[in-house]
């Protein structure tokens, strides 16, 4: 999914005021930045509100946060093994199979700036394997919302990860890309 293309612009009217304050739809200039708040109004209109605030209290080495990664990690193996491809595209499922331990990895080592990378290459794909070709298509993001609103929201949010480019990692500290990180784990965690 390319963040600019037009398949990522649509936004329903009451999603808008929560999904810019997240991801301004002008993008990041040296005044923007990513808000606490933002992210938590965000994860609200996700449907995952509760659960998000409280894991984002918490320690990220806790031993809680551990056992919600986990419980990720699990979920999101699983989503992707019960997902049927065609016999041409099991090695694109099985390389996605194998770049989650990784990005785990990434996760558990707390280096964020690389995580919003991977889970960005995760999330592409992962949009590949459930919805096909479809996925690549200018016109994602509205299918996905006529499907479900909170889905689409979720698909609008993995789209906006390009703009996270190594200009604004470099400015947000590591509170921030775990804030934004956490939204799209919370939600798959939930799937």
């Amino acid at each position: 999914m390319n963040g600019s293309s037009a398949k990522n612009n649509y936004l329903p009217g009451e999603y808008r005021k929560a999904a810019e304050r997240l991801f301004p739809k002008d993008g990041f200039s040296r005044g923007n930045k990513i808000e606490i708040k933002a992210a938590v109004e965000f994860a609200k209109a996700l449907g995952i509100g509760m659960e998000y605030q409280r894991l984002l209290t918490l320690d990220n080495k806790s031993s809680e946060i551990q056992f919600f990664l986990a419980q990720f990690q699990n979920n999101i193996e699983l989503l992707i093994q019960k997902t049927w491809v065609d016999k041409h595209e099991e090695k694109r499922k099985n390389k996605l199979q194998d770049e989650i331990p990784l990005f785990m990895n990434t996760l558990k080592k707390c280096d964020f700036s690389l995580a919003v990378d991977e889970f960005a290459a995760i999330l592409n794909e992962l949009a590949y394997l459930f919805f096909g070709i479809q996925s690549e298509k200018d016109d994602f993001t509205e299918y996905t919302f006529r499907i479900d609103a909170q889905m689409g929201l979720f698909w609008w949010y993995s789209g906006r990860f390009e703009l996270l480019n190594q200009k604004i990692k470099d400015r947000h500290d590591d509170k921030i890309l775990w804030a934004v990180l956490l939204l799209g784990i919370c939600y798959l965690t939930n799937f």
